[in-house]
């Protein structure tokens, strides 16, 4: 180790620093203009499409059509372009490589045929896989050997996920302790590169001077009230719910790997069928009074709603349709990221004491989100880091309860990897 921090010493280090200052703002530009055009696709989609055709909310064949139009576009990505529309969900930000150039259409493609059109996956596996191949863009120009450009791939990666984790911070230590980016046992000498290229990629979104930036939405929940003191009931809560989250996100995993194991003539009708599968449960959640907006996407835009529903009945009917949807868009063949379904899951199981024992909102969603996001990625530290910033000042004090979530999250499924090792395959 000593050795290869000695290579990467002196003048060379601080090069490729200065780089990844430098690459820091193309790569978060290329994720902007991402979450953007995602965003513009799915408001046509899901809101002016419906309005022109006479309706106030998507009419039932557009909740089952948009779907299978979306894994039609997914199977024309993974067909037709190079590099199978990136990384499985299933195989998780420890399977993300840096791609080469050339994959770079058919990761965005499949991406927007999964996010836009209502599969319930997040973006952060694609925007990864974009910043990277921004940071080794540069890498032949440079004439930069295979190690540098491995760090470069990876300072990409901080920047072009600094723009969905509200800033540098939890997209930098989620990069690190998963030790995606290929930065393996190199993680000390790649730290640097990769914060600075977030925190200069950052500025793109939040301005420079008298320039206001993009004005991406920031990292906190809006809304939530207040939360003053730690209560011991919190706390509890906090261990019962992190258990229950790993286990329900076991059975999802379990799931998931049963349909992407299904014997099957071949991808294309798993696919299609998946994307029909996932509309069907969305409009039968919404048959029974749920809303199928709700059912689909990644749900980090639901949240809110979430916490603040009075309905123990659609707290439920949200919990099993939205974990059955993301079970068949992980293992379907959809592309997109597993981390934002399981954060709005770990919010739902703990959306139903909200409703029956009156506790706060703001800690919910601080609970919910670290024992979520801990029992899909088996990371710790992050969980912890990203719910403490989601709940933002209101919410300081729920910081206890939230490290307690993550914590009971993580230790509940190295126990169950434990006992049932095909289960361990990681995030």
């Amino acid at each position: 180790m000593a050795e290869e921090q000695h290579d990467l010493g002196g003048t060379t280090y601080l090069r490729l620093v200065g780089l990844g200052a430098v690459i820091g703002v193309p790569a978060a530009l290329l994720a902007a203009l991402f979450l953007v055009l995602v965003h513009d696709l799915e408001h046509w989609l899901w809101t002016d499409l419906p309005d022109r055709l006479g309706h106030s909310s998507p009419p039932w064949y557009l909740v089952l059509g948009l779907p299978l139009a979306g894994a039609f576009v997914v199977l024309v990505a993974r067909r037709f372009l190079p590099g199978d529309g990136g990384v499985s969900p299933l195989v998780g930000l420890q399977g993300e490589k840096p791609p080469p150039l050339s994959h770079a259409p058919g990761i965005a493609l499949a991406a927007l045929g999964t996010l836009a059109f209502g599969a319930v996956l997040g973006p952060e596996m694609p925007l990864i896989a974009l910043g990277m191949i921004v940071g080794l863009a540069v890498a032949p120009i440079l004439r930069l050997g295979e190690r540098e450009s491995a760090l470069l791939a990876g300072a990409g990666s901080f920047s072009a996920i600094s723009a969905l984790f509200g800033g540098p911070i939890v997209g930098g230590v989620m990069m690190v302790e998963s030790g995606a980016a290929g930065l393996g046992a190199s993680l000390a000498p790649a730290l640097l590169p990769g914060f600075v290229a977030a925190a200069t990629g950052y500025v793109v979104f939040i301005g420079f001077g008298n320039w206001g930036g993009l004005g991406t939405p920031g990292l906190v929940e809006p809304g939530l009230p207040p939360y003053q003191g730690t209560h011991i009931y919190d706390l509890i809560l906090a261990i019962v719910v992190g258990v229950l989250t790993a286990i329900l996100v076991t059975v999802i995993r379990r799931l998931a790997h049963r349909v992407a194991d299904l014997p099957r003539p071949g991808m294309p009708v798993l696919l299609l069928a998946g994307g029909l599968a996932v509309g069907v449960l969305a409009e039968v959640a919404d048959l029974l009074g749920a809303n199928s907006q709700d059912v689909l996407f990644s749900g980090q835009a639901s949240v809110p709603g979430l916490v603040t529903e009075s309905s123990a009945k659609i707290v439920l009917l949200l919990l099993i349709f939205k974990g059955l949807a993301y079970a068949v868009s992980l293992g379907c063949g959809f592309r997109g990221g597993p981390i934002f379904p399981a954060i709005y899951l770990g919010v739902a199981v703990i959306a139903l004491p909200v409703v029956w024992f009156d506790i706060s909102p703001t800690v919910a969603v601080a609970i919910g989100a670290a024992a979520g996001m801990a029992a899909m990625t088996r990371l710790l530290l992050t969980p912890m880091l990203f719910a403490a910033l989601l709940v933002g000042l209101q919410g300081v004090d729920t910081v206890p309860a939230a490290v307690l979530a993550a914590s009971s999250a993580w230790l509940a499924m190295r126990a169950i990897d434990e006992r049932s090792p095909e289960s361990s395959s990681t995030t």
